[in-house]
């Protein structure tokens, strides 16, 4: 035996001579049936193989000395842009007042349309020092500060534009990224940032701040494609009344203040979730595709063959019987 007739001794496909071959209209409407299987599969393996998916992992957490990103993004219909201050403290006692570390503001009118924008640098540890300690000294170094440069030329030119503000129903949005240590604490957006005494010729007292608003967005940690925040989409809106907001991202301590404000408070977990994006192997891909193929041919092969032998059945004349 030669090479060429040992090479076709192993040819698991063997063929038949042409005229042999009988085809049928059965076998060509399986075949299309088959072919319209094949292609439906195709398509819906190659869809599988080209969407990505998302896979978590979860490990101890083992960063020392970074910062978490909150990403805010609210509207305040009621408060002018002028008397929010966005307010940080944590357990480790640190406390930040009125914090402009990348934070936009934006003006808007009656009909929350923008009417003007004011982007807020970091001038933290320069012009707000003074407000890192409890409130007591925050509200004396306030005062002397007011007393400084005037109370009757600066304060009373502060409160006439805030006074007309609220009267045209001026509002604001808050939005940007606040950094924070990471450990449990909460940030808060409120009137704190005012003098007592500055505040209570605005507003008359706690009672008529209105500290409504709508929460568009609140993440923490870097953003990702698919995020779902739980508190995006958030409504509260009060009619002739007042109150403040407590939003517990994780249960901690209780923390009050006597005026109104919208508080955050958080606390940290000790495991860190990786979340990746992957796609599917091409070898899986492959695998998948001779398998549904392959199912598919040997599948509509075994329905030819059936309905061949059944129509043969029902068409094949019966002998008659001789008498």
């Amino acid at each position: 035996m030669g090479v060429k007739q040992a090479l076709k001794s192993l040819d698991a496909f063997p063929r038949a001579e042409e005229h042999l071959l009988q085809k049928t209209q059965s076998g060509a409407i399986v075949s299309l049936l088959g072919l319209a299987i094949m292609a439906t599969l195709f398509l819906h393996e190659l869809r599988y193989y080209l969407t990505t998916y998302t896979v978590h992992q979860m490990s101890v957490d083992l960063k020392r000395g970074e910062t978490l990103p909150i990403h805010i993004n609210m509207t305040f219909p009621s408060l002018p842009c002028d008397v929010l201050s966005v307010d940080a403290i944590d357990m480790s006692g640190k406390h930040e007042v009125d914090l402009d570390t990348n934070i936009w503001k934006l003006r808007l009118d009656s009909h929350g349309h923008i009417v003007g924008t004011e982007y807020l640098s970091d001038l933290v540890e320069k012009e707000h020092s003074a407000h890192k300690h409890d409130d007591k000294e925050h509200h004396e170094d306030s005062d002397h500060t007011l007393h400084t440069l005037g109370f009757d030329q600066d304060a009373e030119k502060m409160i006439k534009k805030v006074k007309e503000a609220l009267a045209n129903g001026e509002g604001c949005r808050v939005y940007g990224v606040l950094d924070v240590q990471r450990v449990a604490g909460n940030f808060h957006i409120s009137v704190h940032g005012l003098n007592i005494y500055v505040a209570q010729m605005i507003f008359g007292g706690s009672k008529h701040v209105n500290v409504s608003h709508v929460i568009h967005d609140l993440s923490f940690g870097p953003k990702y494609p698919g995020i779902h925040n739980p508190l995006d989409g958030t409504t509260r809106i009060l009619r002739d009344t007042s109150g403040t907001f407590k939003y517990y991202i994780k249960i901690m301590a209780e923390f009050d203040r006597s005026w109104p404000a919208v508080y955050f408070l958080y606390d940290l977990s000790p495991i860190t979730v990786t979340i990746k994006e992957e796609r599917h192997s091409f070898l899986h891909f492959i695998t998948r595709l001779c398998a549904v193929l392959g199912g598919t041919f040997a599948l509509t092969g075994m329905l030819d063959r059936w309905m061949y032998r059944l129509l043969e059945l029902v068409t094949k004349p019966r002998p008659r019987s001789v008498r």
